[in-house]
């Protein structure tokens, strides 16, 4: 595990209130996570999420996950709780846009602490959110608590590959992110392990860096007017930024980072 000391929650909260969330979603979607609807759709289907199930989703952002999990992979209700009340106001708007206010509702608190009745969720999930969160052991055990007996915790999150980085490269990344710390598979099953739950997935999704390959194409080939609109049209953020974005992008060739399925049921 690799941890930095100087992010926090008002970092990742001036992320995505800021203009380089705005890029973020030019160039992902609604769906802010690696392979958008297909990478939900697969999650589900795993984790054998049903008809007529209840869900959480933990760092929910502006609930696009939920909405496709209603839409598309039978879950009847979702509660989305998450820190940043700017994209909960969003999600909440969107929800009423598409009709699904009444099947969706959100929350805005902590993930680790989020005061929701325990054992009544049928399964709680998350998309590629949870390196945002400084105390990891406590959002697992949280995610436990919330789970009914059978009921099912399944996640996605970017992770250290098994080609490991160096402490600078660690760094550089933690810090361009807005990630307090960043996991590798085995830590991520020793906390799933320790909150009590039994582990059925936990592997690498082997899409990362193709789909950092389609995003740099898409902002260089296509969005790039778009792009720098969203950062008001100041060059040199932008290169700024298309810097660090190459840097990921060479983490995912070298193997250095990753995105990782979890899928682990309590019993």
């Amino acid at each position: 595990m690799h941890r930095v000391t100087d992010i926090g929650l008002a970092d990742v909260q001036a992320e995505y209130g800021a203009a380089d969330g705005d890029i973020s979603q030019l160039i992902m979607g609604e769906q802010l996570h690696v392979g958008g609807l297909q990478s939900t759709v697969v999650l589900a289907a795993r984790a054998e999420i049903g008809t007529g199930m209840v869900g959480v989703d933990l760092c929910c952002c502006t609930g696009a996950g939920m909405r496709a999990l209603v839409r598309f992979c039978g879950a009847e209700r979702m509660i989305g709780v998450d820190a940043t009340a700017q994209v909960v106001e969003r999600g909440r708007q969107l929800c009423s846009d598409e009709g699904l206010n009444e099947r969706i509702s959100f929350v805005v608190g902590d993930a680790c602490a989020t005061d929701l009745p325990a054992e009544a969720a049928d399964f709680v999930w998350g998309e590629d959110a949870w390196c945002y969160v400084s105390d990891k052991p406590a959002l697992i055990a949280e995610a436990a608590r919330l789970l009914r007996p059978g009921g099912v915790v399944a996640f996605t999150d970017w992770v250290e590959g098994p080609a490991p980085m160096d402490r600078d490269e660690a760094g550089r990344l933690l810090r361009f992110m807005r990630f307090p710390s960043i996991l590798d598979i085995e830590d991520y099953r020793r906390l799933l392990v320790n909150a009590g739950l039994r582990v059925e997935t936990a592997e690498d999704t082997d899409r990362f860096a193709r789909y950092f390959e389609l995003y740099r194409d898409m902002i260089t080939m296509q969005l790039t007017y778009d792009a720098l609109k969203a950062v008001g049209f100041d060059s040199e953020r932008m290169e700024a930024l298309e810097r660090e974005r190459d840097f990921v992008r060479q983490l995912a060739h070298q193997r250095s980072l990753t995105q990782a399925m979890f899928v682990a049921r309590k019993p």
